[in-house]
């Protein structure tokens, strides 16, 4: 199947935009005012919209690592991934997560759809590894878990206060995995 076929809102192929992740990373209090917590209302945002297209309430489940990395696993459909004619997997473009890739020094992107699950590393929003395939685990999903470059404590209080303008995910924050 083509990357282009059925599909008029996105360029499946586009290439890596340099300059716009340079901006990006010369400016990051334009793009991410807020810093980390930002970055994870975007990603927040992905989940919401996944929920609302599928017409039911999500789940959200935030992990703040104790290396200062931090992992958004939702339930939807995971990313549209597509095997293009010469058998190379190539997932949807996520918008939203350019600009958390380009201000964390690494990102992991993992979708899980009913036909497959596929990852895919970045670094500074650049991928430093292809999409490959892995082993599915019987859900579905996208999970981002990024290496923010200017790591800060985030509290549940504020993931909170910025989840509560989502109304169809519902954010649920591990208790054993917040670091103090």
């Amino acid at each position: 199947m083509s990357g282009e076929a059925g599909n008029t809102t996105h360029d499946w192929s586009a290439a890596v935009d340099h300059e716009h992740l340079s901006q990006v990373r010369i400016d990051p209090e334009r793009y991410a005012p807020g810093g980390v917590v930002h970055l994870l209302l975007e990603v927040i945002a992905y989940a919401d919209d996944e929920a609302e297209a599928l017409g039911c309430q999500g789940t959200c489940r935030i992990t703040l690592h104790g290396d200062g990395s931090v992992s958004v696993a939702d339930d939807g459909r995971g990313t549209e991934t597509r095997v293009e004619d010469d058998g190379v997997p190539m997932s949807k473009p996520v918008m939203a997560t350019k600009v958390v890739a380009a201000l964390s020094d690494w990102l992991v992107h993992t979708n899980r759809r009913r036909d497959g699950a596929w990852t895919q590393r970045y670094e500074n929003g650049i991928p430093a590894t292809d999409l490959v395939a892995v082993e599915g685990d019987g859900t579905t999903g996208t999970t981002v878990h990024f290496m923010p470059g200017r790591p800060e404590r985030v509290t549940p209080a504020q993931i909170h206060r910025v989840a509560a303008g989502f109304p169809h995910v519902r954010v649920l924050i591990p208790q054993k995995t917040y670091r103090q």
